[in-house]
This record gives structure tokens, sequence and C-alpha cells, in this order.
């Protein structure tokens, strides 16, 4: 089973609430190695519990999660660290060490591994800031630069440098193109799309890409397979191709409850069975 990639990653009929909210009341998403899944739905409805249930962050209150075959929920800690170390996760902010330079942030998950020559790490530095179009060429003071002294935009660039120095297994995105504008949010879902294949090709291995959106553009751009969170349970799953079907249809009358809120939801409305947060 550990070699099956239909089995790599794996939530059975999960639940979590805390207190009296009930988050998930029953999801199951079975996550293939090397493909990209982006989750999409309303603010509050499940999409990073999701991502820390993955993680071994949170523990469902019923149902379980398994990487490889065996139950995040009943590893011990030397085995959750070792399977954590096959993750990174992007986070909205990006979440750069504000007392380090953006070398120094870059070069922690290096050393973390065990990589301390400081030649070796400067190549590192230079090599991840020019996958992510920060290159010494056009920006030769970057690696120097303390996180403050940059854009948005081009923090959500570092952090991904970062992300490319750790060689993670796994990629969590945690909504990578939050306050960004539309062109440099289209950037954003090309990094997805070349970070996944710059890993592939260096590490001859399926790097596998979960990302949690709002953003419909860059979830049809990026990913091989959409699911929509809506009221704690799986309302809508299938390709870009599917959720953009929904979209075009003109006639709704033969739609059915859950076609309606995808459609929806990916046409930004107000009106629907989806009930806007007031």
């Amino acid at each position: 089973m550990e070699n099956d990639s239909e089995n790599f990653l794996i939530i059975n009929d999960a639940y979590k609430a805390f207190g009296k909210l009930k988050v998930l009341n029953g999801i199951s998403i079975n996550i293939k190695r090397g493909e990209t899944l982006s989750i999409i739905g309303q603010s509050g409805v499940g999409k990073s519990v999701t991502l820390r249930l993955l993680i071994g962050l949170l523990k469902p209150d019923k149902g379980a999660c398994y990487y490889c075959g065996k139950e995040i929920g009943k590893m011990n800690e030397l085995e959750l660290n070792q399977m954590r170390h096959k993750f990174s996760m992007l986070f909205q902010s990006g979440a750069l060490f504000d007392s380090m330079t953006i070398g120094q942030n870059i070069a922690f998950p290096a050393q973390q591994r065990g990589i301390n020559s400081s030649e070796e790490l400067t190549n590192i530095i230079e090599e991840k800031l020019y996958q992510v179009g920060l290159g010494k060429s056009r920006f030769p003071d970057m690696p120097y630069k303390m996180p403050s002294m940059v854009s948005g935009g081009q923090r959500k660039r570092i952090a991904l440098a970062r992300t490319l120095a750790e060689e993670p297994e796994i990629i969590m995105y945690d909504e990578p193109t939050t306050g960004l504008d539309p062109i440099m949010s289209d950037a954003v879902a090309d990094l997805i799309i070349s970070t996944r294949q710059q890993l592939n090709k260096k590490n001859n291995s399926k790097t596998t890409s979960i990302i949690v959106t709002h953003d419909m553009k860059v979830a049809f751009k990026t990913s091989d397979r959409i699911i929509m969170l809506n009221g704690g349970k799986i309302v809508g799953e299938g390709s870009p191709e599917y959720f953009m079907e929904i979209e075009k249809r003109l006639d709704v009358s033969c739609m059915t409850e859950n076609e309606l809120m995808i459609r929806q939801f990916v046409k930004g409305e107000a009106e629907g069975p989806i009930q806007a947060v007031k």
C-alpha cells in the first residue's frame, strides 16, 4: 500500500468540530501522488482545517487520515516529525522570519537538513531566488534584504523559494494569492506550476500539491482536480473543465442543488443556495 499512488493521502469520513461549531461533517478525499488538488469554498467551511488534518496538527473527532497507508492520528512524535519533513506549507502571509535576511530565510530549511557549508548554502539561495524570478542578475541585493523591505508579491515569491529549498514531497498552499492583484495572482499560479515541474525534474519524483483558494482562475489554471466544500461536506468534485462547464450552463432548471452551489461560487454571485455571510 505504501507504494500505491491511489492511496497516498487519504481522508476517510472525517468529522471535526470546535465546541458547538461543526466544521467538517464526514468528508472523504483520496489524493493521488503527483496530482495538484484545489480545495475551494467560502471562508469557514473547513478548507484550512482539512490541511491541518493531513499534516497531523489536528485530529478528526471521527474518521481517520492516512499517509502512505499509515494512520496519521496513531503516529508517535518521531513518526509525525518524519512525515512532516515530507510536507511544506506556503501560508497566506508567507510566514517569513522577520528577524532573518531573505537569504537566511531561504537557507533555513537546508540547514535543518544538515547542510552547513557556506558555499553550498549560497548556491541554494541563488538557485531558489532565480527559480522564482528574483535572480541576482536583476536583484543582486535580494539575499541581504530584510522581508520588511520588499513588496507583498516578492514576499510570496521568497516564501516559495524557501519552499523549494525544502525539496518537499507535498506542498500545501493556503490562499497563495490573497491580497495580490490579478496580474501577480496569475504569476503566482505560473510559479505553482513551475515549482511542481522543477521539483519533479530535480528529485525524479512526483510532487503533490494541495491548494486552498478562493481564486478560481488559480484553481482552473493549476489543478488536476477541484473539490468544493460547503456545510462541512463535499458538494462538488471534478476536473477544472467540469467546474467550467457548470459555470457556463444557461439552463439552470435541471441543475441539482450541488450544481447550483458550484455555479454560484464559481461565478461569484450573492444570490443562490449558498448564503452570503452578513
